[in-house]
């Protein structure tokens, strides 16, 4: 088969037909998943279970390996990267209600497992009781966690116990210690209070405000923001950003005409930067390595992948077609050899085993940010993005001679 028509079959067929499964990433079934839903599932569960498992199972601490820098000493922090990460990528899936399909009780099993995990991390009596105070780092993980409480409102909030609910806010709350950066970071502590809010507990209106005003003077145009006063060439306007003004918004806009206008305006930019990262996926799945913290994976694709959860993809990518692109990016960077070790945890790198492009600042909790690149299945298997026929990406097209639309900023 030459290159062209190659890439004319990965174009019409999504990265099903580009790249071939190992039967790794299988382990949960013998039969090849005879969906991209299934495929989906398949590769989360994966990624989930050796924390999912073993935090629900109070031996997170004592199971998880730590790979890191030579230079660094990350035990005190990678578990609650771990875990929170993990949790704002799966809330969505695990937040949809029983339908009574087959999928209804794998569901209801990763809801019970991310329950005891949240249980078990936030309980001053746990031997996995995490570190929320100690270093800056916490903040960061807290804040993912956050952000997976506001996707599942019913799975996760709704469903702890009392206990577990006054313990998680006091854990959130502890992380007020810590003074976030003049950068991204702002939104981690508003997140934080916007899931103190959804809990019902105190929030601090301010640290919203700030983290919202700051965001809105330091974007840039055509759907890209400064990471604080500079912009930055990386996939932070990706992995934070968007995202997170996004659910800080939607959690919080009813609270301020001035909030409800920036979500307004939000929305808008969010719909251009998700256009620019489907362009950015090249035919086989691959995208450029650029900037840092690469190590995260098809995580770079968060904001591609809650635009298509929020049903607010912009005009011209078809639901379909942002399936095919994120399978694609799923299949390239987590089905790589090497990617897991003996034991199922994900290793430091980019595309298999690379533990060079880890900074300083990225061990094996911080790997766990590649599950938000699953947003998605939190549509119900009926959504088009799952039911329609798959399409071809933008690359797809414009590398395999199809006609294919020609870019516009945003005015």
């Amino acid at each position: 088969m030459n290159r062209r028509e190659f890439l004319k079959r990965a174009g019409a067929a999504g990265a099903a037909t580009a790249l071939p499964a190992p039967a790794a990433a299988r382990q949960h079934t013998d039969a090849p998943p005879a969906s991209d839903r299934d495929r989906w599932i398949a590769i989360l569960r994966r990624v989930a279970d050796p924390v999912l498992r073993h935090a629900a199972g109070r031996t997170l601490k004592a199971s998880m390996p730590v790979e890191q820098a030579q230079a660094a000493d990350r035990r005190p922090v990678t578990h609650l990267e771990a875990a929170g990460r993990l949790l704002a990528g799966v809330a969505p899936w695990i937040e949809l209600t029983d339908d009574g399909s087959s999928e209804a009780p794998v569901r209801a099993e990763y809801g019970d497992l991310a329950r005891r995990a949240i249980a078990s991390i936030v309980d001053p009596s746990s031997p996995d009781f995490l570190n929320f105070t100690r270093d800056r780092q916490p903040l960061v993980d807290a804040a993912f966690l956050a952000q997976g409480l506001l996707r599942a409102p019913h799975a996760l909030r709704e469903r702890l116990s009392s206990a577990t609910a006054r313990q998680l806010a006091a854990a959130l709350e502890s992380t007020r210690v810590i003074v976030p950066g003049f950068n991204n970071w702002l939104l981690f502590s508003a997140i934080v209070e916007a899931a103190l809010k959804a809990l019902g507990a105190p929030w601090d209106r301010t640290r919203v405000d700030y983290a919202l005003r700051q965001h809105d003077q330091w974007y840039k145009g055509d759907g890209a923001y400064g990471d604080g006063p500079e912009f930055h060439w990386d996939y932070y306007n990706s992995f934070v950003i968007h995202p997170m003004l996004a659910d800080v918004l939607e959690a919080c806009k009813d609270e301020s005409p001035a909030w409800r206008d920036l979500a307004s305006r939000e929305q808008a930019r969010a719909a251009r930067f998700a256009a620019v990262q489907e362009r950015l996926i090249a035919p086989d799945g691959s995208f450029p390595p650029i900037g840092r913290s690469i190590a995260y994976r098809c995580g770079a694709f968060h904001a591609l992948a809650q635009a298509a959860l929020r049903r607010q993809l912009p005009d011209g990518i078809a639901p379909a077609q942002a399936r095919a692109a994120l399978t694609a990016v799923i299949r390239r960077t987590l089905e790589a050899p090497d990617t897991f070790d003996a034991d199922g945890w994900l290793r430091i790198g980019f595309c298999g085993h690379q533990p060079a492009i880890g900074e300083t600042y990225i061990s094996t909790g911080s790997l766990y940010l590649c599950s938000v690149a699953f947003l998605p299945l939190g549509l119900p298997p009926s959504d088009p993005f799952w039911s329609a026929a798959a399409q071809p990406w933008t690359s797809a097209k414009a590398w395999s001679g199809q006609p294919f639309p020609i870019d516009h900023a945003l005015a």
